[in-house]
């Protein structure tokens, strides 16, 4: 079997069975056990750090690992990398056999820190009978060093082994999200996945065609994409008509309601998006660039009269914040601290009334923020809002996870598998 240490919500579960192959997941996490449970995957509610090795020993051909990000991640206070001495010292102490982690436990800043050092204590046990065939790891890019330790001790149990740094928009997830990865296999030379996308286009070679550019906030939501329908959001008869925002009858202007309060855009919950898109947008054909902008807004917004918005992705609510147009992939997405919100922002566009006053700042919603982790538009998270948010930030995205599993299970990966939003 294939065993998934800190399964989350299923990122490398999906990619592994769009490549045809499951996996059982080891997950504490009540509502991402009932996210997998919902999509059909295999899983045990079980403490990482406490659940015995042996039901495993002689039936895991590959272990993945993806340890929690959040004493690493730049989104929280970091002590992980305080505790990055004490957690080296338990990855060297269980490859040899010894368990101190209690004793280096009492000293950490941040008890998550040491769960970096889990996957090494199913290493060396699996290692005694011979396996796992390969592994896989994935964390926040400051986890590299540790990962380079685990490459040398795996080395020297007979893997080949590759560890950087590799981003995830280079192999087609709309966001430029970097992270720490190790692939050890003992059949095969262990080395990362050729990217398929690039920055910037490139032309087609003697070797063959060039990486594509990298998809785009807009073609992943299918917002603007030039290849299928295109959502214009207008109002009152603007320069590209449309439906009233509000019924005929009772109209009134958008800016003059604001003015009296009465009226702030609101986020839809993700169930009723896709039907309220249809109800409040009018679906240009492919190709009819006459009355739209690329990206012009997000389908649950309405524009004032006559108005067009430019409308971008900030990464949270600090000042720092990573702020990506629709036109590009977005940021890496953070969730599970109020200040690291994800929200949509506007501007007017080129041809827009730079005098109408821009409408408020929303909420990304979960269906959105999960696309942009490149999982399909229905998949069923579970919990409420914040749950599901922190379900999304902390999961590998299972296109980035394809590329990298397809070589050790013996599977052609067609990216095609992964479709953007339709």
């Amino acid at each position: 079997m294939v065993l998934d240490l800190f399964a989350g919500p299923g990122g490398w579960s999906h990619a592994l069975t769009v490549l045809g192959v499951r996996d059982v997941g080891l997950e504490w996490d009540e509502w991402a056990c009932k996210t997998r449970a919902a999509v059909g995957q295999l899983t045990i509610r079980t403490d990482v750090a406490t659940y015995p090795v042996w039901p495993v020993r002689g039936k895991t051909a590959g272990l993945i690992a993806s340890p929690p990000c959040q004493a690493w991640s730049m989104a929280g206070k970091r002590l992980g990398l305080v505790d990055r001495p004490l957690v080296h010292q338990a990855v060297a102490d269980l490859a040899q056999g010894r368990d101190t982690r209690e004793q280096l436990l009492i000293c950490c800043r941040d008890a998550r820190s040491l769960l970096a050092a889990e996957p090494m204590r199913y290493l060396h046990a699996l290692n005694t009978v011979g396996q796992p065939e390969w592994v896989a790891m994935e964390e926040v890019p400051d986890v590299l060093p540790l990962w380079r330790q685990y490459a040398a001790i795996l080395r020297t149990w007979g893997f080949s082994v590759w560890a950087g740094i590799l981003n995830a928009a280079d192999y087609g997830v709309p966001q430029t999200r970097r992270r720490a990865i190790l692939l050890a296999s003992r059949t095969h030379t262990a080395e990362p996945p050729p990217p398929t996308h690039a920055k910037v286009a490139e032309p087609e070679s003697l070797f063959g065609p060039g990486r594509a550019p990298w998809v785009t906030m807009a073609q992943a939501l299918g917002w603007g994409a030039t290849d299928r329908p295109v959502p214009t959001v207008c109002a009152g008869g603007g320069p590209g008509g449309g439906p009233e925002p509000f019924p005929s009858g009772a109209r009134k202007t958008l800016e003059g309601a604001r003015d009296r309060g009465t009226w702030k855009p609101q986020p839809l919950n993700p169930d009723s998006q896709a039907k309220t898109r249809r109800r409040n947008m009018r679906w240009n054909e492919p190709g009819d660039a006459s009355d739209h902008h690329v990206g012009d807004a997000p389908a649950h917004l309405h524009a004032p009269e006559g108005q067009r918005w430019s409308w971008s992705l900030r990464s949270n609510n600090q000042a720092n914040a990573t702020v990506r147009s629709l036109d590009e992939p977005a940021g890496t997405l953070f969730f599970g601290h109020r200040a690291n919100e994800c929200t949509w922002v506007a501007e007017p566009a080129h041809d827009g009334n730079a005098d109408c006053p821009a409408p408020d700042p929303i909420r990304i919603t979960a269906q959105e923020a999960g696309l942009l982790q490149s999982f399909p538009a229905d998949y069923p998270w579970q919990g409420n809002k914040g749950q599901v948010f922190s379900q999304i930030g902390n999961a590998v995205p299972p296109r980035l996870a394809a590329h990298l599993l397809a070589p050790h299970v013996g599977a052609t990966f067609n990216p095609d598998d992964f479709t953007l939003a339709a």
